[in-house]
């Protein structure tokens, strides 16, 4: 209706189906090419075809047309963002020019984050962040891995560990942190589902520290329900809970979490971290543990001697007085989280 465009086989590099044949993978010879588009790893030899029909995106008439679409869908809608699924297999030249021209055509610097899912290989995260020359950030995937992790290892989990190798440890502003999405939870492509009892730490330490750009995924904040197949075909009804004080945790984000991070990461079952707020926000004390309960010391800060502070979460009652040092002793629950805030 919105294009006179016409997509014939020389827009396609591959196909999954041929009327007559059996079921195979096909390549589409056509001017642009006899083989696969370039990627920027051999995962699985050439990871350019996913499925279906394969975007020849080496067509300068493809290309056109996909700018000229991204210029026609803004004009109608003047969204503010876009999420960029599946980047292992579409060409990195393609997405550079791409959202070059958007920004262009729009007049607005809009944001871009893409999934490229590498848990593990925080090289690779890398990798396509400097050929797409820091063009979009990425979600990501190990810090979410780690969280999987750890959420089942339990006690025998060292915290210390848990931004190890990740993209928000390595690049925290092209880093879009997240804890689960519709790909790791139960029964789907990914499946790497974060821990029930877990998943208010994790949060914690996405929302409340200065690294990342956090992800909040809808069945954490509202819950789910629904029935999907097993490997083995069978029906499962699967649950996702609401998070545990989800919604306090956002607050304090808004809230609290500004100024200076000071981090007390010398436990390996015991994480604390303090923000010191700044003219406008009074900060936050964080402690988290995957084990048994704890109490940390740490540093506030001069301006807030004398001053006391609860724990946003209701783990406690009590509350913490900051010593004439700055310093305040902050306890946590086993296998919780506590946020304690000024009064």
């Amino acid at each position: 209706m919105y294009s006179e465009f016409e997509w014939n086989y020389t827009c396609f590099s591959g196909v999954d189906y041929a009327e007559g044949m059996d079921s195979h993978i096909f390549k589409i010879k056509n001017e642009y090419g006899t083989d696969w588009e370039e990627m920027i790893d051999d995962e699985k030899g050439n990871y350019d075809y996913l499925m279906f029909n394969d975007v020849e995106h080496r067509n300068p008439f493809v290309r056109e047309e996909l700018n000229n679409w991204a210029k026609w869908y803004f004009d109608e809608t003047d969204f503010d963002g876009v999420r960029l699924d599946a980047l292992k297999h579409i060409s990195f030249d393609f997405y550079k020019e791409w959202l070059t021209l958007l920004r262009s055509n729009s007049g607005k610097n809009i944001f871009a984050v893409g999934e490229y899912w590498a848990p593990g290989y925080l090289n690779l995260l890398q990798k396509y962040i400097e050929v797409t020359e820091g063009c979009m950030s990425l979600f990501d995937s190990s810090l979410q891995n780690n969280f999987h992790t750890a959420s089942n290892e339990g006690d025998s989990y060292d915290l210390r560990r848990i931004f190890d190798e990740t993209l928000t440890q390595a690049d925290p502003l092209h880093s879009v942190s997240l804890v689960d999405n519709h790909d790791t939870q139960p029964l789907q492509d990914l499946e790497a589902p974060v821990e029930n009892w877990f998943k208010p730490l994790a949060y914690a330490l996405i929302l409340l520290r200065v690294d990342g750009y956090p992800c909040i995924f809808y069945p954490d904040l509202y819950g789910a329900h629904y029935v999907d197949k097993d490997k083995e075909g069978n029906d499962q009804e699967i649950f996702l809970d609401k998070v545990d004080g989800i919604e306090e945790l956002l607050k304090a984000r808004k809230d609290h979490a500004y100024g200076e991070q000071r981090d007390y990461f010398e436990d390996a079952n015991c994480l604390g971290w303090v923000r010191e707020g700044d003219d406008e926000h009074s900060g936050c004390a964080v402690v988290l543990s995957n084990k048994e309960a704890y109490e940390k010391p740490m540093e506030m800060g001069e301006r807030y001697i004398g001053k006391t502070f609860y724990d946003v979460l209701g783990r406690f009652e009590d509350k913490v007085t900051i010593d004439e040092n700055g310093w305040g002793n902050f306890p946590v629950p086993a296998g919780n989280v506590s946020v304690w805030i000024s009064e």
